[in-house]
């Protein structure tokens, strides 16, 4: 007797091939029929009849990880579930919730503060990555969670704060620190080399960190040195590691930036403009050659041998912290020293200069050609809030930087900077440089978004506080909704391809994202006929339409809609096993 006997459905089944009528049945965590289950019993019978069947999803960028450890995840990341996805990969960008280190743990401390707003010395209870998975393990987790090592962490362990290239010592306290987390169940490595500290690295680093990776044939994940005017060479950067070192390679979030020098602020005008015509009445401009330059640019490295992939948000607004768009030596020093800056009228005086005057030089590791000055390439009003830790400044969530420059009658550098202080750093947001989601900005994406071989993403931080991406509650039935039903841009069976099966089998997951017998039972069962987000910028947690059920390891998870009361059930997944 089957647990569970999901009836008449469309099957899609993650690999590619055609979608074909049938049923799956599940017994415990697996799969074990996909067929037909003619006379068969079933504790539980679902009727699919009209629905698509699926692979759970497979969010291959998020962070997710910095939340699924709270004893209120469950409420937190249900929006996750709810849209269908069943597993995700965590600790990117270079930063995670462990290692939390010994020699300079105050430097780690602080790096994962201005992230989170906790004090992890009270609320994580663990230093290590094999104690960190462990007590994920203990406390139970609402879908299956994956983590990377966290390059920024390695390194601010190994060197603290310092502004400058690893000495070999260092390097080498990085790659046993490195074979440590992958000993104890990392999936890879994550860099954000567009990050302080990830920022001061230079390829001989990122090259001996992969001859770990390639010991436990482990993955390098990469948030791009650049992702502007010098985006092909932060790509060749990449390629170069995965091919010298033969080890897989994932290009995150892909996405680019135009920098239009002593003409930006005219363009961004007309950027503005342009963004908030409708889309019915948007000239078909093809926007997306330089991206779609980029992907190629991969896929020709492929074909000659590497394996690099890369992954992508169906959104034109991204989100990180405030403090990222600042000058890499604001961020060097104690807590005490960046805010002592913020407080310096001569310190912003320099900061303006270097924002103003600074030029993306590749490698973007010296003086003041640093790569995340957006607030140059893509003026102040590129920054809005998205979230901030005390209640005296929530009404400033979802007003950009200008907005709240004027308000306060400041320039935009000390309106930044006042609420820095005032929020002890904690201000995350999302950057933009024409209107959120316009059509014109979509054209760009489309490249990389509707590739065959590229991976859809959400860079989930889901943190419980301030406003966030609609993403987090609508990324997967944007993409099946918009373009593949409303716009029929690609296959239904490719699209399901792309964030299941192809996600699973590049980070190394056995047995996910496929449905097939002996295949863990996550499974997602919609409605392609009216799947959507519900959310979108100005509303963004807004839940999906659509999705009817959601299996994680064999247990219903969601239900019309609705997530439901059982036990926590997901896995952990090491990359050991």
């Amino acid at each position: 007797m089957f647990d569970v006997l999901i009836r008449n459905g469309v099957v899609v089944d993650g690999s590619g091939g055609k979608p074909f009528s049938g049923d799956v049945g599940v017994e415990g965590d697996r799969i074990t029929l996909v067929g037909t289950g003619n006379g068969a019993q079933a504790k539980t019978e679902i009727d699919a009849a009209g629905r698509v069947v699926c692979p759970g999803f497979v969010d291959c960028h998020s962070h997710a990880d910095l939340t699924v450890f709270r004893e209120d995840h469950d409420k937190i990341l249900a929006p996750l579930v709810r849209q269908g996805i069943t597993t995700f990969i965590g600790g990117n960008c270079g930063m995670a919730m462990a290692p939390l280190g010994h020699v300079h743990a105050d430097a780690v401390r602080q790096y994962i503060e201005v992230f989170t707003g906790l004090d992890i010395v009270h609320d994580c209870p663990w230093n290590t990555m094999g104690q960190f998975l462990d007590t994920l393990d203990e406390r139970g987790v609402l879908l299956n969670t994956a983590v990377l090592a966290p390059h920024g962490l390695l390194r601010l362990e190994s060197m603290g704060m310092a502004r400058r290239f690893a000495s070999d010592e260092e390097l080498e306290g990085m790659a046993r620190a490195l074979d440590q987390c992958l000993e104890e169940g990392a999936v890879g490595l994550s860099t954000g080399l567009q990050y302080y500290p990830g920022s001061q690295s230079d390829p001989r680093e990122l090259h001996r960190l992969a001859q770990v990776l390639k010991k436990h044939e482990a993955i390098f994940t990469c948030h791009l040195r650049s992702y502007s005017a010098t985006l092909s060479k932060a790509i060749d950067e990449i390629l170069e590691v995965s091919r010298d070192n033969g080890v897989r390679g994932q290009v995150s979030h892909l996405f680019w930036i135009p920098d239009y020098g002593v003409a930006g602020p005219i363009m961004r005008t007309i950027i503005r403009q342009l963004s908030r015509v409708p889309e019915r009445w948007m000239p078909p401009l093809p926007l997306d050659g330089p991206i779609g330059q980029r992907v190629e640019q991969v896929m020709k490295s492929n074909a000659a041998g590497t394996r690099v992939s890369i992954d992508v948000m169906p959104t034109t607004t991204g989100f990180t912290h405030l403090l990222a768009f600042f000058p890499p030596w604001v961020l060097e020093g104690a807590t005490e020293d960046i805010i002592a800056r913020m407080r310096d009228p001569e310190a912003r005086k320099r900061m303006k200069h270097s924002i103003d005057h600074g030029n993306m030089k590749w490698p973007h590791v010296e003086g003041d050609s640093w790569s995340m000055n957006f607030f140059k390439v893509m003026g102040w009003e590129c920054s809005t809030i998205m979230a901030v830790a005390t209640e005296k400044n929530k009404r400033y969530e979802g007003m950009n930087m200008m907005e709240v420059a004027r308000e306060q009658n400041k320039h935009p550098l000390d309106a930044a900077c006042d609420l820095l202080l005032e929020e002890n750093g904690h201000v995350l947001v999302f950057e933009t440089m024409g209107e959120p989601d316009s059509a014109l900005a979509e054209r760009s994406t489309y490249a990389a978004l509707l590739h065959p071989e590229t991976f859809i993403s959400t860079d989930t931080i889901l943190m419980g506080i301030g406003r966030p991406s609609y993403l987090f509650h609508g990324c997967y039935p944007k993409f099946l909704g918009r373009y593949v039903r409303e716009k029929r841009m690609l296959p239904l069976e490719t699209a399901i391809r792309k964030i299941t099966s192809l996600p699973a089998e590049h980070f190394g997951l056995k047995n996910r994202g496929k449905i097939a017998e002996g295949a863990f039972a996550d499974i997602v069962i919609f409605d392609q006929a009216t799947i959507a987000s519900g959310a979108n910028f100005h509303e963004p947690d807004r839940p999906p339409v659509g999705i009817d059920n959601v299996f994680i390891n064999g247990k219903l998870v969601v239900d019309h809609g609705q997530v439901t009361a059982v036990a926590r059930a997901g896995k952990v997944l090491r990359g050991n096993n």
